[in-house]
């Protein structure tokens, strides 16, 4: 049975949508290793259609070399109800009946399902028990520009994880590896 990872980049004030403006700084030979490593154990994606339209775009565009080429070939699935044909390699969209086609997803994958980013995808995860690893990879900036619906906050219920790792880079990035709380 698979798990599914959410792989969440941020800021120490709370920002995960601006990363243009400080992920990049911080992308040194450890975190390269470690993004080889998630994508290899890594079966599938699951993705939201916000993250979809801007992955899709991306990285076909991209040059080719270890990590293009896994994010382009590995099977693509997509939680939306107003994409209907999607063209990026191996995508499938998820539109109905969501839930219980990720719980099909994660009993036929025998790898991780990897998802980035942190959204209403992640919510629903949650909120249904299947999201199994939370992995923020907390970069040591304060990104000062990100407006409320730019950080990780949200009004939601509370959800309670248990820390099971962490990988500190010379960079300063830190990736802090969490499961839920049963």
């Amino acid at each position: 049975m698979g798990r599914i990872v959410n792989a969440t980049y941020m800021t120490l004030d709370g920002d995960i949508t601006n990363m243009q403006n400080w992920h990049f700084t911080y992308l040194g030979e450890q975190a390269h290793a470690a993004v080889k490593a998630q994508l290899a154990a890594s079966d599938a994606l699951i993705m939201g259609r916000k993250t979809y339209d801007g992955f899709s775009q991306a990285w076909p565009q991209l040059p080719k070399d270890e990590v293009s080429d896994r994010m382009n070939s590995i099977d693509k699935y997509v939680v939306s109800t107003t994409l209907k044909d999607p063209e990026w390699t191996g995508s499938k969209v998820l539109s109905e009946n969501v839930v219980d086609e990720i719980r099909a997803l994660k009993e036929r994958t025998a790898g991780d399902i990897l998802q980035y980013g942190f959204g209403d995808v992640t919510r629903l995860l949650l909120d249904n028990g299947l999201l199994d690893e939370l992995r923020v990879w907390l970069h040591p900036v304060l990104s000062g520009n990100a407006t409320p619906d730019q950080l990780l906050y949200r009004e939601t219920g509370q959800k309670a994880f248990t820390l099971n790792g962490t990988e500190v880079h010379d960079t300063g990035m830190i990736i802090l590896s969490y499961t839920p709380a049963q």
